[in-house]
């Protein structure tokens, strides 16, 4: 495995465990002790965690694995899962899209839609993707920026997103459980996230089977205020039973 791919790991199961000890990442990547502990003092200086006593923890102003480490983990999988998002557009005019590397996935595929469709979204790069091009009209919720997921959170954001209706929905999450819902790391885009859905009159959550039975921070919405969950095939079916349980349907992509 690849340094930069390492890292990437290590971020991915900090977010997920809260911390780690060296010598668990010596043994699940198969490097000594001493790389382990130049990964996590290279993680350090970008101030993505804070080292500890034998290990490392989330560093105290991160909330979130930052886009750039983010956008090329389950790259096929997101694909997929934009794709297959896709056939909720039908018959839509005005749609809202949260921010998340699945999201600007999605986006991309929104070049052949429609004339006159209307895209609303408080993730700064996908309203910056989507802005040149004329068949699209893009609304922007203002606010305080975000920069490790390129999102508006917020006062600002959240009166934005009142004054607004949609048609559909299609938001990210941190973590999709049948039980505790759509939840986000981050509770002030967790709060702009829940916004978006009650304005809407369908949600469609788009998440990868890694975030399948996962619980985050804050609250989004109760998973039965979810139409459909778009999420890859290698989710545990189980979980998938227990949230089609719920009432949402869910696409395996």
């Amino acid at each position: 495995m690849r340094r930069a791919q390492r890292l990437n790991e290590i971020l991915s199961a900090l977010v997920a465990d809260g911390s780690l000890e060296v010598t668990t990442l010596a043994e699940r990547f198969g490097v000594s002790t001493a790389t382990a502990r130049r990964d996590l003092a290279l993680l350090e200086e970008q101030r993505l965690l804070a080292r500890t006593r034998g290990g490392a923890t989330t560093h105290a102003a991160f909330h979130d694995l930052p886009v750039r480490y983010k956008a090329m983990q389950e790259l096929p999988q997101k694909r997929r899962i934009a794709a297959a998002a896709r056939q909720f557009l039908n018959g839509a005019r005005v749609i809202g899209v949260t921010g998340g590397t699945t999201l600007t996935e999605f986006t991309h595929l929104l070049t052949d839609s429609d004339d006159g469709i209307t895209v609303v979204t408080n993730a700064l790069n996908i309203a910056l993707d989507l802005v040149g091009n004329p068949r699209i009209r893009v609304l922007s919720a203002g606010g305080e920026a975000r920069s490790s997921s390129y999102e508006t959170v917020g006062a600002s954001a959240e009166a934005f997103l009142e004054s607004i209706n949609l048609d559909v929905a299609f938001v990210g999450v941190d973590g999709v459980d049948a039980a505790a819902g759509c939840t986000n790391y981050d509770p002030g885009g967790a709060r702009v996230n829940a916004l978006m859905c009650r304005r809407a009159r369908r949600r469609v959550v788009l998440a990868d089977a890694k975030k399948i039975g996962r619980v985050a921070l804050a609250t989004v919405c109760d998973m039965n205020d979810v139409d459909v969950l778009v999420t890859d095939n290698t989710a545990a079916p189980d979980l998938v039973r227990q949230i089609e349980q719920r009432g949402t349907r869910v696409i395996l992509a």
